[in-house]
């Protein structure tokens, strides 16, 4: 069967956002220190023009960023964070920094997410998770300068609304965000700070409102959003394994054209605020075979 496709070069036409080419997701912090990956990352640059990447993990153990002293003090080290961040601005990119997942030495407990064990639960001291946030943001000023530093964007936490990322209520969410945005906002007040990176575009209008409420800053809205996801609206409490063990047979039908009607309610709800889609992709299971 032959298609044949014909297309008017003469007639005006209309600009088409490549939104898709704005950030790319990549895994969990630590594979940033790999060649491989850094290969892989520089040629999908050069090919596909991606600007922003964001990863997982930034925080976790594996990243060695904060330990905890013999007589209770903290020491940090943001070696491997410079190694990352020096690379991605050497091949012409930027970081869109999610702050997360929590350190040990700082967490309120042991729960757990992914293979590399990061930890979900809130901080057990709001002031020492500010100054570890103070403190890294200062030093990426210092280290990269200030104009660069405005250009990125530091996104609070990964989807808080679901219990596999995060042990706590939207309440703990909101002081966390609260904490986070005040203690990067102390060191410049136009460094970029969003959320609620929410999936399945949940808590966008409580985000907002919280944050006018509180006169806490809000400079964009971030959340995410799979056609798969449908299910974990009635479902968002369950821990991964029960999600997956009671509704693995819905998990994969969902409405034709829910991204559209989705991003559509999303972009209303977030009003005169930049929106930002951190994660999207026709499912969020990697092996899922919609990818094929």
């Amino acid at each position: 069967m032959t298609v044949k496709f014909s297309l008017d070069t003469r007639s005006k036409g209309t600009p088409f956002a490549h939104y898709w080419e704005h950030c790319v997701g990549s895994c969990h912090a630590i594979m940033g220190t790999r060649q491989d990956w850094r290969n892989q990352l520089k040629k999908s640059h050069s090919d596909l023009g991606f600007q922003f990447v964001r990863f997982h993990g930034l925080l976790n153990d594996e990243m060695s960023v904060v330990k905890r002293n013999q007589d209770g003090s903290l020491r940090y080290s943001f070696f491997n964070i410079d190694s990352i961040f020096d690379f991605l601005l050497s091949i012409g990119m930027k970081p869109f920094v999610e702050l997360g997942f929590m350190p040990e030495a700082l967490a309120s407990g042991t729960t757990t997410c992914f293979h590399y064990k990061g930890n979900i639960t809130p901080p057990a001291d709001y002031d020492q998770w500010a100054d570890l946030i103070r403190t890294l943001t200062q030093h990426l000023v210092d280290r990269y300068g200030l104009p660069e530093v405005r250009s990125w964007f530091f996104e609070v936490w990964n989807e808080p609304n679901l219990k596999f990322f995060f042990d706590g209520t939207q309440e703990e969410y909101f002081k966390l965000y609260r904490s986070t945005c005040l203690a990067i906002k102390s060191i410049d007040s136009q460094l970029r700070v969003g959320g609620p990176a929410t999936s399945i575009n949940a808590w966008i209008p409580e985000t907002i409102a919280f944050c006018k409420n509180t006169n806490t800053p809000l400079d964009f809205v971030s959340t995410h959003h799979y056609p798969t996801d449908d299910p974990l609206w009635k479902n968002g409490g369950l821990s991964l394994e029960e999600f997956f063990a009671k509704f693995a047979d819905e998990y994969g039908s969902y409405e034709r054209g829910i991204l559209h009607k989705m991003t559509s309610k999303a972009r209303k709800e977030a009003g005169d605020l930049p929106l930002y889609y951190t994660e999207w992709n026709t499912s969020a299971v990697l092996p899922d075979h919609v990818h094929d």
